[in-house]
């Protein structure tokens, strides 16, 4: 558990110190750490996140509550699908470089109505309407790649489409690329598994 003056220094650490948070929200005895007035306090002149998490914006996976963790503990940045644009991409530089992040979470999740309606525009040929297009667009190289491995629903696909995203960042980005190369973080790729509330590592980059 986080405090004002002690954070992961390493993405094992931080890696850890997640995978700590996600089991206890499994079993429903969660901590709450770091959500009291002290630490709000303690926060209001800077910020220091031991892990940025970039995951669908899906209302039911709200990173700080599935990892049990508090303010100022992760950095976060949301798009549904979890799909990259220069936003994103600036975003998470920033938390790498200037916030010094040691760990970028990239959080999938099942039943993904993005990843569902990409599926859905492959077999039928049919774009959907409007910029959920330029979701479908985003994320259709996954469930290209995906179906190269005869894995055609919807779960195995969010766990391509999460795998291909890890990968499409550190190509995209010699920033990432060079943190992670160097040790100064690394990218974890993560499904989260809405029944049971469980966030499974499906691939990493870097040492966790």
């Amino acid at each position: 558990m986080t405090d004002v003056d002690h954070r992961p220094q390493t993405p094992a650490e931080a890696w850890d110190l997640l995978t700590q948070g996600n089991a206890r929200f499994v079993t429903g005895e969660t901590a709450h750490p770091n959500q009291n007035a002290e630490r709000r306090d303690a926060l209001v002149n800077s910020q220091s996140p031991f892990a940025v998490i970039f995951g669908c914006s899906d209302s039911r996976l709200a990173a700080e509550i599935i990892f049990d963790v508090g303010l100022g503990d992760v950095f976060v940045v949301r798009t549904a699908g979890q799909v990259i644009d220069p936003a994103v991409l600036g975003s998470l530089e920033y938390s790498v470089d200037v916030l010094n992040v040691p760990l970028i979470v990239i959080l999938g999740h099942d039943s993904c109505g993005a990843v569902t309606a990409a599926i859905d525009a492959y077999r039928s040929g049919d774009m959907p309407p409007g910029y959920i297009r330029n979701l479908v667009e985003r994320i259709t190289p996954s469930v290209v790649a995906a179906r190269r491995n005869d894995v055609e629903d919807v779960d195995n696909t969010v766990v391509e489409h999460v795998k291909q995203t890890s990968a499409r960042l550190l190509e995209m980005s010699g920033s990432l690329n060079d943190a992670v190369a160097a040790g100064r973080t690394a990218i974890a790729g993560v499904t989260y598994h809405l029944a049971e509330g469980k966030a499974e590592l499906v691939s990493h980059h870097g040492d966790l």
